[in-house]
């Protein structure tokens, strides 16, 4: 296994739309170690290929939670088939490090995919899971959670985004 490097905002790689996985094999499958591991390291929740520059259909998700006995879940070519309910939860991103906001998201979910086995699986989800579910989901897409943030939110995650660039700048600068 390897860690793998996680392209954060405004890579342009983080807006472009996965494929869809055609073979699972080794390949795959290392991928997704690899995803996992990565996830672990950073520490976060979830992980869609697109945030390690791979533009395939293939996400990780561990809540980490001991009341969640879970534990990882790798899906190729995950796609919602039902959603119902509404409900805000406040998000963060690997890609977004540091910025956080409440996002409204479907109540539960139901995602239909592949196993790293190759077996068609349903997942049903509510709570936690099925808002990383989504969140996941929307990286597959090409969407990040500020982008389903309203018109302010965007507006203000725009204006720390660029104090924090301007930010690391200065202190780059001094320790050269």
């Amino acid at each position: 296994m390897a860690l793998l490097t996680i392209h954060t905002y405004p890579d342009p790689v983080l807006k472009e739309q996965a494929k869809p996985v055609t073979e699972i094999d080794s390949r795959v499958r290392k991928l997704i170690d690899d995803m996992a591991e990565t996830m672990y390291d950073a520490p976060g929740i979830g992980l869609a290929a697109n945030q390690v520059g791979k533009l395939e259909q293939i996400i990780v998700i561990d809540l980490q939670k001991p009341e969640i006995q879970q534990g990882l879940i790798a899906l190729i070519n995950p796609v919602i088939i039902k959603a119902e309910g509404t409900t805000k939860y406040e998000e963060g991103c690997l890609s977004v490090p540091g910025f956080y906001a409440k996002v409204k998201r479907h109540e539960k979910v139901t995602v239909r995919a592949l196993s790293p086995e190759g077996k068609q699986i349903t997942l049903e989800a509510d709570g936690l899971l099925a808002i990383a579910l989504q969140h996941e989901i929307d990286h597959l897409n090409g969407y990040l959670f500020v982008d389903r943030l309203g018109p302010v939110g965007r507006e203000l995650f725009k204006r720390k985004w660029k104090k924090r660039m301007a930010d690391k700048g200065k202190s780059f600068a001094r320790g050269s």
